[in-house]
């Protein structure tokens, strides 16, 4: 065998058909490594999110399918129905000792996926033992996020940085979607420098040039003279959406044409829908399948992006991708230094405004809409960012070297 033969095990509690999150990279890499010639097998928990329930139809304990002409094994696991720090350590402690007490076949590397950390820690115990390459694909850090949103004293986040540098720093290699997160992994986590690669996240929706805005909202109910500010996405703690529904709340009350819309499902949507009660400006859309999905970013007038006040390093929203393929522009509210305020810099496809600021989040809805050369220069600048940085094809190939140089490096 040659490290270009290699046959490969992901390791992955999320993958399709959940449409948001981790899942759709997990699967489009399993998917571009096929294609490539790579034998790919995907060891997978029972899809469950952003909904936080498994959908009728996944019984029993272990499933077999093929996906796409993957072979992808799922591994029932908790789910809790209400996500917290402990809830979800026990999803993905279940999921991982399933994982690993599940026979690996024969494989030449391991890719494990972060989220779930717990469950990756694990893996990398196997690898370790068996001597397989292992590396980590870090999607979320965890010690950073709990340090923005608990304190960095937090017990919580002491314990959460002990863990995560330990299992990032015993894997053969880490890859990372953002240089910040390289940054803290080698800085603040302890893992050596060389063995730390940056790839970035792709978009991973197929947008047409020719869809019927006009038709497309009047599919979705939105009228032709609103502002229609669409946030898509999961619906979690750290979106922080409470405050999209006060600038849709001080639209009502100023007269604003601009409407706020809330497209996805989350642990947070229940709550979200209670606060936003009698709020006039505001809707939720439930999840759609890819084509209207794509659809409805495009019918929009602006994308949002809205983040937790404190959080600057714990992720990079992948609602992003996204977005920036779509030629609208994007309005981040979040912190000034942040990841996310970075990525709407170097695209430039949108306005940053400070996080928890209903009144300047709705100002640059309006600023954008009061000034259509500006808004169509930010929805241009998006497209060729996804082409030069967040390029599928790219990004594939770089996991299929980095996967290659770890058989090398273990060797």
């Amino acid at each position: 065998m040659t490290t270009r033969d290699f046959a490969a095990l992901i390791v992955s509690l999320n993958y399709a058909p959940e449409p948001t999150g981790n899942a759709p990279y997990s699967t489009k890499l399993a998917e571009g490594l096929n294609r490539r010639g790579r034998a790919v097998q995907v060891l997978a928990g029972y899809p469950h999110y952003p909904e936080w329930t498994i959908p009728a139809g996944y019984r029993g304990m272990t499933m077999d399918q093929q996906i796409n002409g993957i072979s992808v094994r799922r591994l029932r696991h908790a789910v809790p129905a209400e996500p917290g720090i402990f809830s979800r350590i026990h999803m993905e402690l279940s999921y991982g000792l399933r994982s690993v007490l599940t026979n690996w076949r024969k494989t030449d590397v391991v890719l494990t996926v972060s989220p779930a950390l717990f469950a990756s820690g694990l893996a990398v115990l196997k690898a370790r033992i068996t001597g397989t390459p292992i590396g980590v694909w870090v999607q979320d850090i965890y010690s950073r996020g709990l340090e923005e949103t608990k304190g960095s004293s937090s017990l919580a986040a002491k314990v959460m940085k002990r863990v995560e540098g330990q299992t990032l720093r015993s894997a053969t290699g880490v890859a990372v979607i953002h240089e910040r997160f390289r940054a803290y992994v080698v800085n603040e986590l302890g893992v050596p420098g060389d063995r730390v690669r940056v790839i970035r996240n792709w978009t991973h929706i197929s947008v047409p040039d020719n869809v019927d805005r006009a038709a497309a909202r009047s599919q979705f109910g939105w009228a032709l003279q609103d502002t229609i500010a669409l946030h898509a996405g999961n619906m979690g703690v750290k979106q922080n959406l409470e405050n999209v529904i006060d600038a849709a709340r001080l639209a009502e009350l100023q007269g604003s044409s601009v409407r706020f819309v809330l497209l996805g499902h989350g642990n947070q949507r229940p709550a979200l829908e209670k606060y936003a009660a009698g709020v006039k400006n505001i809707t939720f859309m439930d999840p759609l399948p890819d084509e209207l999905f794509t659809q409805a970013l495009q019918a929009a007038d602006v994308l949002i992006v809205n983040e937790m006040p404190g959080v600057k390093e714990m992720s990079v929203p992948s609602k992003l991708t996204s977005y920036f393929a779509t030629g609208r522009p994007v309005v981040a509210a979040t912190e000034p230094d942040s990841a996310t305020a970075d990525e709407i810099r170097a695209s430039g496809a949108g306005i940053q405004v400070n996080s928890g600021r209903p009144q300047s989040l709705l100002n640059a809805v309006e600023e954008l809409v009061a000034n259509p050369e500006l808004a169509a220069s930010c929805g241009a600048a998006g497209v060729p960012y996804v082409r030069s940085v967040l390029d599928e094809g790219r990004a594939v190939d770089a996991y299929q070297a980095w996967l290659s140089n770890l058989i090398t490096s273990a060797n």
